[in-house]
């Protein structure tokens, strides 16, 4: 039997309400809903103690059922967490255990339910979706690959760009029109998970029934209670309070694809740097790292599997820093720097392993996987960093180098914290200590303000870089960013399509005749098997280009075989390579040794 002050902690977990106007009638309704409850059962002796109902009164005693809503604005009281169980020290790496309710199992709707799930966006979104898959699963919860057959429908989102969530209420419209018209006798649940959950909550759970659950990004632990919840005949609930310290490092993911060898491997959430175009910091929080042991043990378990090639990733990877007791991996110390010229608006704190440390650790697991990173930021470039990068052969040659603007007056608007000139000094001293290394970038046409001028300096500084690979796009205008409460999205439709067009113009002139110079050269080419809509046989390079492969020597590889190519012609997109021999990372590399090392 619980105590009156335990049930009231608990129930006012569950009923936090996202309007501070509502906050206290509510907590004090579901409390003593709660009270009511506890004393029936208390004076009654026989009679148990129904939580689920106390709540459900608390929500239905205006004779209107309301949204649940958890968000960082008015979340759980000190009485939560006094009330919550503790996780045990070193607790196994796949527990994946939701968060427990003592009087309500997280197994009571979920149990052998099917769960359907759409991936869109980012790549963090994919690792995301891996963590979430072991939550519903350790929970009862089972996969399938058929929407049709899913009693749960989950949509992990993104919105990055206005675009990107068009198409999510797009396919949630879908969705309602299948739920009423062709299984109105069993219709599926409507979750909406990560960043658009985070941004749109509200909204989402408003828009004409169209969503049932909410989840946002640092809430995945808490989802199969949410599903419990929703089933329970509340009209929408929603978990999308942002975490200062959540990384998942205890949760094995559950791979969306179990034949791929390769991975993307979460080492740090949440971003810092506040660019006044970004909504990532509202919608994924705060940084914060994962322990270094918990990655590297990781890693070694994705080896032992046979992935060949692992990503290690993050909204700003390489300011990882992991304050941890670790018991393998003194800290070193190094790499803490800023690049030259670069600086932050917030204030950097000292200490702990920096993402050099972790690379280094990571590329010593195995000499045969390939190690690449991503996303980064040109501040988070330090000596140390560059010469990891330089002195082991399975880390990739491939750096992301996020441009934004070309003009140093818009990347003052933008607070990306260098200049133009700092940018191309970065590049070039990147390309002196590593000869090879190959660049790839993001590009926004027509930020707040940007003018003419200001555009063709963007256009410059691309081809005086020369990228590789790039990321284009015309500015989207997102709520609650610096640049919605500062600026004006004043640069007319039409002239960000020209000036996007001529960026993308540019970066393919300059990647075409860039990658012209591996024509002719041998190269090292991880195999990944077939494309799915031509079935040609490809796999990837150590530059990050995509490579298209013939030859007899192709009979005898399977994916994640290394094999020695010889280039045949380039675009600007991809290269086409005639296979020579099967060989190891290792083996090619003694073979044939990367370019001299330049010097800093």
């Amino acid at each position: 039997m619980f105590s009156r002050s335990a049930v009231v902690a608990r129930t006012y977990r569950l009923v936090c309400s996202h309007d501070s106007r509502h906050l206290a009638r509510r907590a004090s309704t579901a409390a003593n809903a709660a009270s009511d409850g506890a004393s029936a059962a208390l004076d009654g002796a026989s009679t148990p103690l129904d939580g689920a109902s106390a709540i459900e009164k608390a929500v239905t005693r205006s004779g209107k059922r309301r949204h649940l809503i958890f968000n960082n604005r008015n979340g759980p009281s000190l009485q939560h967490f006094l009330a919550q169980p503790q996780r045990e020290p070193g607790a196994a790496a796949s527990a994946a255990e939701p968060d427990e309710v003592p009087y309500m199992s997280v197994s009571d709707w979920g149990q052998g339910r099917k769960y359907y799930v759409e991936v869109y966006g980012c790549q963090m979104n994919v690792s995301d979706t891996e963590i979430l898959m072991a939550v519903l699963n350790k929970a009862g919860y089972l996969r399938t690959m058929d929407a049709a057959d899913a009693d749960v429908v989950f949509l992990m989102t993104c919105a990055i760009r206005e675009k990107a969530e068009d198409r999510i209420w797009s396919r949630l419209a879908q969705l309602k029109a299948q739920r009423t018209k062709t299984r109105p006798e069993r219709a599926p649940m409507v979750g909406v998970l990560g960043c658009m959950a985070e941004r749109l909550k509200e909204r989402l759970l408003e828009a004409d029934k169209l969503v049932d659950v909410v989840c946002g990004p640092d809430a995945y632990r808490s989802l199969p209670r949410l599903l419990s919840l929703r089933a329970m005949s509340a009209d929408g609930v929603a978990n999308v309070m942002l975490s200062a310290d959540e990384t998942y490092a205890d949760i094995t993911p559950v791979r969306l694809d179990a034949n791929r060898i390769s991975v993307h491997l979460s080492v740090m959430r949440g971003c810092n740097n506040m660019c006044s175009f970004c909504i990532v910091p509202f919608t994924r929080g705060t940084e914060r790292s994962r322990d270094i042991d918990s990655i590297v043990e990781e890693v070694r378990v994705l080896s032992q599997q046979g992935i060949r090639e692992v990503t290690l990733l993050g909204q700003n990877v390489n300011s990882y820093r992991d304050t941890s007791q670790s018991g393998a991996f003194e800290t070193q110390g190094y790499g803490a720097d800023l690049s030259r010229g670069f600086s932050t608006i917030y204030r950097r704190k000292e200490g702990g392993r920096r993402f050099a440390e972790l690379l280094h650790r990571v590329a010593q697991v195995d000499p045969e996987m390939r190690v690449r990173f991503t996303s980064p930021h040109p501040k988070d470039f330090p000596d140390e960093l560059l010469y990891v990068i330089r002195d082991n052969a399975n880390v990739c040659r491939n750096i992301h180098l996020p441009l934004q603007s070309g003009s140093t007056s818009c990347l003052e608007r933008m607070r990306r914290g260098y200049s133009r000139e700092a940018f191309l000094d970065l590049a070039r001293h990147i390309r002196k200590v590593i000869p090879d290394v190959t660049f790839s970038t993001d590009v926004i046409a027509g930020f707040c303000g940007e003018t003419e001028a200001e555009h063709a300096d963007t256009v410059g500084v691309m081809r005086e870089v020369g990228f590789d690979m790039a990321f284009m796009f015309a500015y989207s205008m997102r709520e609650r960013t610096h640049a919605h409460r500062k600026f004006q999205d004043d640069v007319p439709a039409d002239a960000k399509a020209r000036r996007l067009q001529e960026i993308i113009d540019t970066f393919h002139a300059t990647a075409r005749k860039r990658n012209q110079r591996f024509v002719g050269t041998q190269g090292l080419v991880l195999y990944e098997g077939l494309t799915k809509r031509h079935a040609r046989p490809f796999g990837s390079d150590d530059h990050g280009h995509k490579v298209f492969l013939n030859g007899s020597v192709l009979a005898d590889l399977k994916p994640g075989d290394y094999v020695r190519v010889l280039i045949d012609s380039a675009t600007s997109a991809s290269l086409s390579a005639t296979a020579i021999k099967k060989t190891t990372l290792s083996a090619y590399y003694q073979q044939f040794p990367q370019p001299e090392f330049g010097a800093a």
